[in-house]
Parts: C-alpha cells; structure tokens; sequence
C-alpha cells in the first residue's frame, strides 16, 4: 500500500477511533492485500484429463484462479487410475498423480452426451475467462461447445486446446504418447548410447512441460483479451512443444539448419564431454556422484582430493594431460577410490570447498529429505479428506508479495457440482432433477 494512501487512512481513523486501532486497521489492510493471489481475478473451465492438460489448470488455480473441473459422472478423470497410491491400494480418490495436479480446483460432474450436460457446459463457459480442453480435436465442436459457439455468447472467452499434433494439418487425429512425442519431437534420438538404441529418458517431462507451455500461453491470450476486448483460440500441440523445448532441441535444430549436423548418441562409457577428466557420473559410497571437472580447473579437483603426491606435478595442469588416456588411468586408479571411501554428500562438500562444479543424484528419498528445499517450502503438507495427509512437491516459483497458496486440496469426484451450479443461478430442485436425468 503506497505511504501516502497509509497515511490518510491512518489520520481518518485515528481521529475518529484512535491511533492504536488505526495501526490495527492499516494491518488488517495490508493482510487483506497480501492474500490476493496473482490469478485471483481469472475463472477456468477445465474439460482436461490425464496429467498436460490438468497440469496446466493446476498452475492456473495455484496461483489464485477460479479452476472448476468438469468430469464424467461416475468415473471422471483418468488420472484418477494413476498411481501411485497409498500402500499400493487403487483409490479413485487416492491417485497421487491425481491428487498432486489437481490442487485448488473445484469439481463437478457433467455428461457432456447429454443435451442437459451441454447445456450446463455453456452457461458456464459464459461466465468464465478461459476454457481449457485436451479431447481430440472436433470434439468440443460435437458436444456443442467449439469456439465459435462459445465465444458468441463470451467474446473475450480464451479457449486453449492441448492436443496431440494441434487442432490442423494431416496428424491432427493421430493417437500419441509421451514415447512418440519425445521420439518425434527429436530428442529421444540423441539419448542412450551410440553403440544401442535410442533410449527415453524416464517419467512424462513431456507431459508437463506441454503443460506449462499451455498455461504460459493462456496467460498471455488473457492479457490480450483485456487489453483489446476479444478471447481467442489457443492450439496447443504436445508435438510441437517437444520440437521447441529447450532441452536441447533447439540449440540441435539450429545447428542442423546452420550446417546439416545431425544431432546422435555418446559413446558407451564416454563422459559428458568437458574435454577432460574427470567429467561425468561416478559411484560412490551411497550412491552416483556428478563431476565437471576437467580442462583448466583440474587444480581444484586436485585441492578436492587433498592433494595428492601422485598429482602434485606441473605436468598435471597442462592441456595435453586432459586429453593422455594414460594419465587419465592414472587419476582414475586415485579418484575411484577416494569416492568409494565417501558419501555423495560428503564428497559435494569437499567439492564445494574447493570450487568444484559438482552435485550428488539425488533419489527421491534424498530430495524429499533435503532440509534447505524444506527450508525454503518446495514441499506442502496437505490434508485430503480420503487419501489422509501426504507430502506434495510445492510451488515451480516463488511471488512475493501474490503468494502461491494451498486454498484447497484436489476435489472429490463432483464434489463441488451443486455449489458450482447453485452460483450459476440454477435451483436446488433443478439440480436434482439434472441428476435424476444423470445429466450431473
């Protein structure tokens, strides 16, 4: 609250009731004012599934939005059949997959083949700020709730449409997987080792990345819309995301486009080429060890170690050493040893006094136990009313002064449908009629 508006507040109160309960009041104030999340003024209607779309809405509704989800009556999103879940017990209401995307949100049930369902769908889609689906292309446009439809009763409606391979062009049917997006995205032909076959690297990052490039992408069609009066469709293809991540896909394309390098696979055994040693992933007491430490900053290596007498020769620190395989096996027959005597984390202090660029590999278990990430609240604790209370991985980034927040855990099946409806504007006796029909 800027100072001056403090103090006016201030003086008005304090002649009226007293300083001491206009120090209170300007308190209260600026509480009030903290707990306005960043996205507190955006409503989503969320028709996705799985875990790219939900991830999208979930960073939406973790940062303040309005998110209602609609599900299928009965057995709602297929994520719920995802695990894991607690003592390996299938749960719809248990899913951790589940549980972790759907944060914040609220949800309702809608049979979108029914007439009423439909219906139910438009009404809200009019009083939303962004709609968000991940059907198949066209199947909006079956139940009766494509773009056009929606947006001629909401004109600053957003619509993102996550997809396989977009809303056009000849792939836009096909079925896919986080295998052939990250296969046909071009990245998984330069993971794995040259002497085999392409290898994935493990877990949906493609998934979630889509994701974040969808909320990312809705944000700004939101921004567009109120600053110029009209929504717009957003198409975004998992396909394409792949293609234009980061992740070294888009340095590797540029570089075939500059000069036809085709981007392959390491040698079996080959480091992560720093053009020396040591340089890679190495075993240790607990664990693996990660290690950049060739080239010109062999001399910390060697302070790491303790300075050995079998390193201790000028010859040591030259270029033409980090390339002799010869004096590469002798440093190995000293480095493996000393990291066999140490934990990874015993071995990344040393490191870190000697200005070695390293990091252990971290399990699951270690990085949840990591007291600085605690420190900093990388995890939440919430409470579920089914699944009991369990650990969660917490906020992708940190908002000062719009904090990012658990409001509410992820919804029950339907749990929210007559609430949600009852805001619409729909009665309680309608509502019932609405389930007896098993429109909701």
């Amino acid at each position: 609250m800027d100072m001056w508006i403090r103090k006016c507040i201030m003086c008005i109160i304090a002649r009226e009731f007293g300083y001491a309960i206009g120090i209170i009041c300007i308190l209260l104030c600026e509480v009030f004012l903290l707990a306005q999340m960043a996205l507190s003024d955006i409503t989503a209607l969320d028709f996705t599934h799985h875990i790219a779309g939900p991830y999208c809405t979930k960073l939406l509704a973790d940062y303040g939005a309005e998110v209602i989800k609609v599900e299928r009556p009965g057995t709602g999103d297929v994520a719920r059949t995802l695990g894991p879940f607690p003592n390996d017990e299938p749960h719809p209401e248990k899913s951790g997959a589940f549980l972790h995307l759907n944060t914040n949100k609220r949800s309702i049930t809608l049979d979108l083949d029914t007439e009423d369902g439909q219906r139910l769908a438009r009404m809200l889609a009019s009083r939303a700020d962004v709609v968000v689906e991940s059907f198949r292309p066209g199947t909006m446009d079956g139940f009766g709730l494509g773009f056009d439809t929606l947006s001629a009763a909401n004109p600053a409606l957003v619509m993102t449409s996550i997809s396989n391979f977009g809303q056009t062009g000849p792939y836009r049917d096909w079925r896919g997987s986080e295998l052939i997006f990250y296969g046909m995205g071009g990245e998984l032909y330069s993971t794995g080792v040259m002497e085999k076959e392409p290898l994935k690297m493990g877990g949906a990052v493609g998934l979630y990345q889509a994701g974040a490039v969808a909320a990312y992408a809705t944000l700004g069609a939101v921004l567009a819309a109120r600053d110029g009066g009209a929504g717009q469709r957003v198409d975004v293809s998992l396909m394409e995301t792949q293609a234009g991540s980061i992740d070294r896909r888009m340095s590797m394309l540029l570089a075939y486009q500059y000069n036809g390098e085709i981007s392959g696979r390491a040698p079996l055994g080959a480091t992560s080429g720093s053009g020396g040693y040591p340089s890679g992933t190495y075993p240790c007491a607990d664990g693996y060890f990660q290690v950049t430490g060739g080239g010109g900053y062999f001399g910390r290596v060697r302070e790491m170690l303790g300075n050995p007498q079998e390193l201790s020769g000028d010859e040591w620190l030259t270029p033409e050493a980090q390339a002799d395989d010869d004096m590469a096996g002798l440093f190995d027959a000293i480095f493996y040893p000393w990291l066999l005597d140490r934990t990874k984390y015993e071995i990344w202090e040393q490191a870190q006094r000697s200005r070695v660029l390293s990091g252990p590999l971290n399990t699951m278990e270690d990085l949840d136990r990591d007291p600085v990430f605690r420190e900093r609240g990388a995890f939440a604790e919430i409470d579920h009313p089914e699944a009991g209370s369990l650990t969660y991985p917490g906020r992708p980034f940190v908002m000062g002064a719009t904090p990012w927040a658990i409001r509410r855990p992820a919804p029950l099946l339907g749990q929210h449908t007559d609430e949600v409806l009852r805001e619409a504007g729909v009665s309680a006796d309608e509502i019932a009629a609405l389930r007896e029909r098993g429109a909701v």
